[in-house]
């Protein structure tokens, strides 16, 4: 169990050994008591709601343990974590600081980052109308083609961009565009129109938004764990009150993970009407939902595939981690930076 979630309002996580017990009311018998165990050495990282209570002799055995504990609010948006103590790696992060202010590594980065982002939702298009094959579709196909005509012919100038502005002027332009032809796979009871964040305004946009959490509290574990600043962007400006380098490295990690998720659960019916609540102006998946797409989420990050960039098994969680790690050898010789891309 390389993630534990634990969604259920009001439960208490306490420490018994070398386990974690999981206390609340059982909702089949609804009698409180212990509804899970948990050894501490199957467990990679923790994911709680905010009215889970964890006892400090539970949370000293997890950070000791070296497994990360993130909290997510009811809207399922990242509060903060408690990560392990580790070394400080300062000259690491002073060299970071440096590099950072180089405009011309920063350019390069993000470029190989949009440049991926692109590919991949490229390629997420590619996949879905082979797969597709009914008369639906096949109306679908010229529009289809059109967006991945559009796409290709993209990475030319964003190759010769002189600078993020210009960058960021691409990626926005192929997000929009990758969306609209993305949204046409949507089954007709879930319209998707444009993203909207805080709040999201309908389901698919409360999947993304959540699925774009889960990956960014991930990257910003991962970051730590490598000894790299979280809040020193490249592509995504440095700003107060984000950790904007977690926000590039995951860039390309959205096609393949956020949105081709996204949709799995809505054309496959795991995720429905009832699976979403209406809450403060906006919707958000309710308990169950959450539930629902965590599970298929940990199953996708935790499948293993034969990548052809590496040439070698791996699964995306290890991708993603593997991200901080060539970021960190690109402090050093830039070229060591290659942002995942998808098969």
């Amino acid at each position: 169990m390389p993630t534990a979630c634990i969604n259920q309002p009001d439960c208490r996580v306490h420490l018994k050994s070398e386990r974690l017990e999981i206390f609340g009311r059982n909702e089949q018998t609804q009698r409180e008591g212990v509804l899970r165990e948990i050894p501490l050495r199957d467990l990679e990282r923790l994911i709680v709601t905010e009215s889970v209570q964890i006892t400090s002799a539970a949370m000293a055995a997890l950070l000791r343990a070296n497994i990360p504990v993130c909290y997510l609010g009811w809207n399922g948006r990242f509060l903060g974590g408690f990560l392990p103590a580790t070394n400080q790696h300062g000259l690491a992060r002073l060299h970071q600081y440096e590099r950072t202010r180089d405009s011309a590594f920063g350019l390069t980065i993000a470029g190989r980052i949009i440049a991926a982002k692109l590919y991949n939702q490229r390629r997420i298009l590619q996949r879905l109308q082979a797969s597709r094959r009914n008369e639906e579709t096949e109306v679908a196909r010229t529009p289809i083609q059109g967006a991945l005509d559009w796409l290709d012919a993209l990475f030319a100038p964003l190759s010769r961009s002189a600078g993020l502005d210009e960058l960021r002027g691409y990626e926005g332009a192929a997000t929009a565009r990758y969306f609209q032809a993305w949204a046409s796979f949507l089954p007709a009871d879930f319209p998707f129109e444009r993203r909207s964040t805080r709040p999201p305004l309908n389901p698919v946009n409360a999947c993304i938004s959540f699925g774009a959490t889960l990956i960014y509290h991930e990257t910003v574990a991962f970051c730590h764990a490598h000894g790299l600043d979280p809040a020193l962007g490249l592509l995504h400006a440095t700003e107060d009150g984000r950790w904007s380098l977690a926000l590039d490295l995951m860039e390309p990690f959205r096609p393949v993970l956020v949105e081709a998720l996204a949709l799995d659960l809505f054309s496959h019916q795991i995720l429905k009407a009832e699976s979403f609540e209406a809450r403060e102006g906006g919707v958000y998946l309710s308990e169950p939902g959450r539930k629902k797409f965590f599970l298929q989420y940990e199953r996708r990050m935790e499948r293993q595939f034969l990548s052809e960039a590496a040439a070698h098994r791996t699964t995306l969680r290890q991708q993603l981690e593997q991200q901080a790690v060539l970021f960190k050898a690109a402090l050093e010789q830039s070229d060591r930076f290659q942002p995942f891309l998808m098969n």
